[in-house]
């Protein structure tokens, strides 16, 4: 109930100038989201490099409208992998890109044009990129944009959402020798004809998707905050004899950095989901919906009055 009332709230204009107008929002923004440049996103990169993470970076935005938005947003991207160059912090630092962004809605040409362009930068560069997966209207045009993509740039990452009641499926079509996917639980309000409603079906959803693909070809990327999920992903690991090369745990900025560097210490991969931007609004009420128990934290700074 809790999370249908955030992700409503997520599509509110009311709320969303609530939000932003509050006092110390700014101090809780800054906790999920690296900041508003890509100067932001560089020292946030660094830092968590140095502290023996890896990153994926995503300038925010979705729904993109207009071919000058789309175009805008490639472009940072151009921009931001460049300098994650220049500034030698690939290949620890990839990116992820919501098609949205690129205009997937209005003109799939140009999302794909411009998602090639940024996979052509990211390989100049010495990375790679991983497409995020958005609700389930857009999954299938994704995952053809996936496999074109890959013709080229083998290594470009896929999302699965444990959420979808496909994801299995798909996680059996995606689990081939060097197949990077992301498996996480889905933060979208999806109809009980496509998704899982209950938090425990899409617990037993994750556990036989993360199943499928630890004891695949490919590269897992096990997506969660949740102990419980850490804990089965480190049993699959030695059940199915993958060492640490062999896949990743990752997890969002600002969300449990110490069990971040707990897993990072004892050997895993551990990427961190940095995202920035000036669209912070969506993506920060989808990182409550996923974890309600945030909701205390952001409800507390939203209060203070010190």
């Amino acid at each position: 109930m809790l999370r249908s009332v955030i992700l409503a709230a997520s599509r509110s204009s009311q709320v969303e100038r609530l939000v932003a107008t509050a006092p110390y929002t700014r101090d809780v923004v800054r906790r999920f989201v690296a900041g508003a440049a890509t100067d932001d996103a560089l020292r946030v990169t660094r830092g968590l490099i140095d502290d023996g993470l890896a990153v994926t970076l995503d300038h925010l935005g979705e729904d993109t409208v207009t071919s000058e938005q789309a175009v805008a947003t490639r472009d940072e991207y151009l921009r931001l992998l460049k300098m994650l160059a220049e500034a030698g912090l690939t290949p620890a630092a990839e990116v992820s890109v919501k098609l949205s962004a690129l205009g997937q809605m209005f003109d799939e040409q140009l999302a794909y044009d411009s998602v090639r362009a940024i996979c052509a930068a990211a390989d100049a560069a010495g990375t790679t990129v991983t497409l995020d997966m958005e609700d389930h209207t857009t999954t299938d045009s994704t995952l053809e944009v996936l496999g074109k993509l890959r013709k080229d740039f083998p290594s470009t990452g896929a999302v699965l959402q444990a959420y979808l009641r496909r994801t299995e499926s798909d996680c059996r079509e995606l689990s081939s020798a060097g197949s990077r996917v992301r498996l996480c639980k889905g933060a979208y309000k999806e109809p009980e004809s496509v998704a899982y409603q209950s938090a425990r079906e899409v617990d037993k959803s994750y556990v036989r998707c993360m199943n499928i693909l630890m004891s695949g070809d490919g590269y897992p990327m096990l997506a969660t905050h949740d102990p419980r999920m850490i804990a089965i992903g480190e049993d699959r690991a030695r059940w199915f004899d993958r060492g640490a090369d062999r896949f990743e745990f990752q997890m969002l900025f600002g969300i449990r950095p110490e069990e971040q560097a707990r897993l990072a210490g004892e050997g895993y991969t551990v990427r961190t989901y940095v995202p920035y931007g000036d669209d912070w609004y969506g993506y920060l009420m989808r990182r409550l919906a996923e974890r309600p128990a945030n909701l205390v934290f952001f409800g507390r700074a939203l209060m203070s009055k010190k």
